[in-house]
């Protein structure tokens, strides 16, 4: 956030989130069950398939005359999403996932602060 005067700010605790590329976490594959180095990535949502009834339904509904014919979600409340951390066990390559909090800023492997350090 950048104030009056052109300064960044960064805005309180929980809106800035920088996570490691590794993470030493517990791993609960059968290979190994144990704790064990993981790589940290973003969960993303996939594309939506063309193929799912949901969709064929409504494209038959909407095709022709008569405009829309499904109500059009407008009261959005929230500003942003819940986080979700895809960790990858680099000894059996087994996948789990582990959502934090809500945050503005994302980032995985930026700058470290170390103690009485700014970022900028």
């Amino acid at each position: 956030m950048i104030d009056c005067v052109g300064n960044i700010i960064w805005l309180p605790d929980g809106l800035y989130v920088n996570v490691p590329k590794t993470k030493k976490t517990y791993c609960k594959s059968k290979e190994c069950r144990k704790h064990t180095l993981h790589k940290v990535t973003q969960y993303k949502k996939g594309k939506d398939s063309l193929a799912a009834q949901g969709k064929r339904r409504y494209d038959r509904k909407q095709s022709g005359y008569g405009g829309q014919t499904k109500p059009v979600f407008h009261k959005k409340a929230k500003t942003t999403k819940k986080i979700v951390l895809r960790l990858q066990c680099q000894g059996c390559k087994h996948v789990s996932q582990h959502p934090i909090k809500r945050c503005k800023h994302f980032e995985i492997g930026g700058d470290k602060k170390g103690k009485g350090t700014s970022l900028f």
